[in-house]
């Protein structure tokens, strides 16, 4: 198949997919009520293709949480080959921020700062829809691979040369969202991190003789500091004096974690001590998946470690943020049910199901049992995007910006200009 027909099939089953989810009657209402969740018909809000391609490419639906083109495909289940493929394809679509390198003839060549990776992108469209932009300048954008070939979906956004910084801090936002996205489709960066996580395992072991630890949240940046201290200098420092309980072991909401897209990343990387309230915190380090640092992790297991669970405070809640939450892993809700015999049965009798823990995990868990996403925390040690990213977020803007270049101790003064050691300011969750 030549390049025009691949081009024409594709679009052909993207129209027919976005005509699937307007008039399937089990999908139809969904898709009507993500719009308006979205905002898609507001003056500023998402532009329907992208609200579409949004909607199709990461939306699940339906009891079992379905994806639209697994859906798609059990509802056309006399498809041709050709689409077929495309359909399998887009599932496995890239959405990332890339840097164009060269505009082609075809298409571009782009730089995915996410990834790091190079592509030769085909445009679906012709050329000209894409004048004004041009070489430096930034996409928001959604590429597919087919047959060895990557074609250009969509694009969502674009920003100048001159908008780096907003660029750069958007990419690193989704990496805090999506960390799988710094190896997607780079088995080298994979092989890079997965050897760090092995490597530091070993020493997280070395140190506190165990895979978990239990503290409050006003402690829990500087325990994990000494830690990395301990991992990239080898000096072990006492931490007993940062190992707190919390006075009662309750769930409740934190306002730090309603993050707008405005102060999102100042608030993810800002650590868990200038919070106001008191929570506990787990310092967990998972043999594959890497470093978390998980609010209420005592909370969740204490539900089950107690004689009556229904006096935690929130105890429902608790256990349905942990299940709902799609930063925590099947992994963890999985070690957490091997402790305590009575997991699945207190779950059960919050969700009134009679869920196996099997099934548990493929309805809340499933993008876990499918895909290797590990801790945002350890893929952001391992991206540029975030290291070219350190000291921007600064308010004071005459303050010098960080080398990324340059190597720099936990203990040297940090670059920002903030006047406090590197551990304690812009390097404290790493």
């Amino acid at each position: 198949m030549n390049i025009e027909e691949r081009k024409n099939s594709i679009n052909s089953v993207i129209r027919n997919i976005a005509d699937f989810i307007q008039e399937h009657k089990d999908i139809k209402d969904d898709f009507n009520e993500y719009l308006k969740t979205i905002g898609q018909n507001s003056k500023n809000g998402v532009p329907f293709q992208t609200a579409c391609f949004n909607y199709i490419l990461e939306r699940n639906v339906g009891e079992d949480l379905k994806s639209i083109p697994e859906l798609y495909l059990e509802n056309n289940k006399n498809l041709d080959k050709e689409s077929k493929t495309v359909v399998e394809a887009m599932e496995n679509s890239i959405s990332s921020v890339f840097e164009i390198k060269r505009v082609n003839k075809n298409g571009f060549e782009l730089l995915n700062i996410v990834n790091e990776r190079r592509y030769n992108i085909i445009s679906l469209m012709k050329m000209t829809a894409f004048r004004g932009m041009g070489q430096g300048d930034y996409i928001i954008a959604r590429i597919v691979s087919i047959d060895g070939d990557y074609y250009l979906l969509e694009i969502s956004g674009v920003l100048p040369s001159s908008k780096k910084t907003e660029a750069y801090r958007y990419a690193v936002a989704k990496i805090i969202q999506n960390p799988e996205l710094v190896y997607l489709d780079n088995p080298e960066k994979q092989k890079e991190i997965e050897d760090d996580v092995a490597q530091i395992y070993d020493k997280f072991m070395e140190f506190f003789g165990k895979s978990e630890i239990i503290t409050t949240n006003k402690y829990a940046d500087d325990l994990i500091g000494v830690f990395n201290d301990y991992a990239e200098e080898g000096k072990k420092e006492e931490y007993e004096n940062l190992i707190h309980e919390p006075e009662e072991y309750r769930f409740f909401s934190v306002s730090e974690f309603n993050n707008s897209y405005d102060n999102f990343l100042e608030n993810s990387l800002s650590g868990f001590s200038s919070h106001k309230e008191v929570y506990d915190v787990g310092i967990i380090y998972d043999k594959e998946l890497g470093l978390y640092a998980i609010p209420f992790y005592g909370t969740f297991n204490k539900i089950f470690e107690v004689k009556d669970y229904t006096k935690i405070t929130n105890y429902d809640m608790c256990i349905k943020y942990f299940l709902e939450n799609d930063k925590f892993s099947a992994n963890l809700i999985k070690n957490v049910a091997q402790k305590h015999s009575n997991f699945m049965k207190i779950v059960n009798a919050v969700l009134g199901k009679n869920y196996s823990i099997e099934e548990l995990l493929n309805k809340y868990k499933r993008r876990y049992l499918s895909n290797k996403i590990m801790s945002s925390t350890t893929v952001l040690y391992r991206s540029d995007a975030f290291s070219n990213t350190l000291g921007i977020i600064e308010e004071d803007e005459n303050k010098p910006q960080i080398n990324a270049s340059a190597k720099i101790g936990r203990n040297d003064p940090c670059p920002c200009g903030s006047g406090k050691k590197y551990k304690k300011c812009c390097g404290a969750n790493l």
